[in-house]
């Protein structure tokens, strides 16, 4: 199952005409997942030739304009293709009215569901999405606005299954081997009862992608962020601002690289919502920060596509 971020936009603050405001889709086999709709992520989609009309959920982080100013031309967008399964919009306070007031004042046409949800008690992680075989759960930041971070989990998966173990076992190729792959007991003919753990392997974990922006560097954040195959985290400003960083509740690409080694187990973290301070090639500075705090992190940059492999495909 093909897992892969797409970055739509990096910018934070304003675009630039190389940044568009921050935005990233997630795509999983045939599920697509928007985590913030920033201006210019409806030319990002186009350009990397998405279907925009199969996201399932967009997952806002906060109402600040740069994380939103996107979201009432893709709910008009939608419109124009055909949509019979509802689109949820998740996020803090405020975001229902957002949606709400956009269709009045715009009187959007919208032939489709929309269905809003605001995560009660946004300062407490919890499981605000939930599909086959994953979750989305929110990871409590603290911005100026009210702000939480998601994290998009799988389940664990089945073991590797052992022909060879089945067979020495004596059980018959066909559906046993079948119902034993999909964790059932079975019964021989004989009597002998043969378990899946004799013929699987150990469970294999799932892959696991968090997205982190706009936040000041919370220590409870690491435990959230911990064993992401790809973290995604705002890197705004150089160490050098970073009593500006903080005096409006963000965090250095020092810290988000702090940040991923205490949480361990981080195969590689992306930063993200760039200050527009910063010209393209001053970008730099902040990677290298980074880097020599925790060595696999990289510049996201627009339109870049990330896979996101099982770790034994890695």
């Amino acid at each position: 199952m093909n897992m892969e971020a797409f970055i739509l936009g990096t910018g934070g603050t304003m675009p630039l005409p190389s940044r568009h405001l921050t935005s990233v889709l997630l795509r999983r086999e045939g599920e697509l997942f928007l985590f913030d709709c920033g201006e210019g992520t409806q030319i990002s989609l186009r350009r990397l030739n998405l279907k925009w009309k199969k996201i399932n959920a967009i997952f806002i982080s906060h109402t600040h304009a740069d994380h939103v100013t996107g979201l009432p031309g893709m709910l008009m967008l939608s419109s124009q293709v055909e949509r019979d399964e509802p689109l949820y919009i998740i996020g803090p306070p405020k975001i229902r009215d957002f949606v709400e007031a956009s269709r009045e004042v715009l009187e959007m046409y919208i032939n489709y569901e929309i269905v809003v949800q605001e995560i009660e008690n946004p300062g407490s992680k919890q499981v605000v999405y939930q599909g086959d075989g994953f979750c989305v759960r929110t990871i409590p930041l603290r911005h100026s606005r009210t702000c939480v971070g998601y994290a998009l989990e799988e389940d664990p998966r089945p073991g590797l299954f052992h022909p060879q173990r089945a067979a020495e076992l004596d059980v018959p190729r066909g559906p046993l081997w079948g119902k034993l792959q999909h964790g059932s007991t079975v019964e021989l003919e004989d009597g002998r009862v043969v378990e899946p753990a004799d013929v699987m392997g150990a469970p294999r974990r799932g892959r696991k992608f968090s997205y982190v922006t706009d936040t000041l560097p919370l220590p409870t954040i690491a435990k959230e962020v911990a064993n992401s195959d790809l973290l995604i985290s705002e890197g705004m400003f150089e160490d050098a601002l970073r009593e500006t960083a903080h005096g409006k509740r963000h965090m250095t690409a020092r810290e988000a690289a702090q940040i991923a080694v205490e949480a361990g187990g981080i195969k590689r973290m992306g930063l993200i919502h760039f200050s527009p301070r910063y010209t393209d090639r001053e970008l730099s500075k902040l990677l290298d920060e980074a880097r020599e705090v925790f060595p696999y992190t990289f510049l996201s940059r627009d339109r870049q596509t990330i896979a996101i492999p099982y770790e034994e495909d890695a």
